[in-house]
């Protein structure tokens, strides 16, 4: 887990009207320890990051990290790159998120270059790229804007080049969905989470975190012109996909 993380007590209260969900200075500051308590796999989920960006980074090419919050996947990335003349390119749109960031990235040397801005992940051009990642974030994406999206990380990347895309997921059997939402709800008690903060943390993602089925990610990869896209990691309702050009 980053360092100086706080403890996500932001719904332990109850709340008289439930806001969106938003990466406020708030969520900012418990960010690190609210991830691991609320998506199983994530640390299987980084760790797998940086194995795939020891692989399959090329030399004199870009990495970018689209949505990357406090860093945790550029970290990961930057401490496994093995060739020469990389930089990575991590974007958020949230200011408290990238001030953060800076703060975390500094704290460990690295030669890697790594370019942090705050911007909009649908508008920052993709070029040159080798491995880019998109760490559950598509998901609070405009459903109407992915397709595009994930179309110009394929025409960016060099070919060999990957993306990893982590994201929440849901059934389109809704008998699996529900017994897998049920699991999700008891990794969420058994990390602490009382019954009023699972409830009005769902609140608050209602209409804000936006999932698709594995169909609609492989369907939407594929269009892009992947031809090799699978699943290489799932933890419930949370999967990893792995998309080759």
């Amino acid at each position: 887990m980053l360092k100086n993380s706080q403890k996500d007590t932001i719904y332990a209260q109850a709340h008289e009207a439930i806001g969106a969900f938003q990466f406020d200075e708030s969520v900012v500051a418990v960010f690190p320890d609210m991830i691991q308590r609320s998506v199983p796999g994530y640390q299987t989920i980084l760790t797998g990051i940086g194995e795939l960006t020891k692989q399959y980074s090329q030399a004199n090419t870009k990495l970018y990290d689209l949505g990357c919050s406090l860093g945790a996947a550029t970290l990961t990335m930057r401490r496994n790159i093995q060739v020469e003349g990389c930089e990575i390119i991590s974007i958020d749109n949230s200011k408290a998120m990238i001030q953060r960031a800076e703060e975390y990235l500094h704290a460990y040397h690295s030669d890697v270059p790594v370019n942090l801005k705050c911007a909009d992940m649908t508008e920052v051009p993709i070029e040159n790229a080798s491995v880019v990642v998109i760490n559950f974030t598509l998901q609070f994406i405009d459903p109407e804007q992915r397709d595009e999206l994930v179309k110009r990380i394929y025409q960016g990347l060099k070919p060999g080049g990957v993306l990893i895309l982590s994201e929440k997921i849901h059934f389109e059997d809704q008998a699996i969905q529900t017994a897998i939402e049920n699991m999700h709800w008891q990794f969420k008690r058994a990390n602490g989470y009382s019954e009023l903060e699972i409830s009005q943390k769902r609140s608050s993602l209602e209409n804000v975190l936006i999932s698709d089925t594995e169909a609609q990610h492989l369907k939407r990869l594929n269009n892009a012109g992947f031809t090799s896209a699978s699943i290489w990691f799932q933890a419930y309702n949370f999967a990893s996909f792995l998309a080759i050009k």
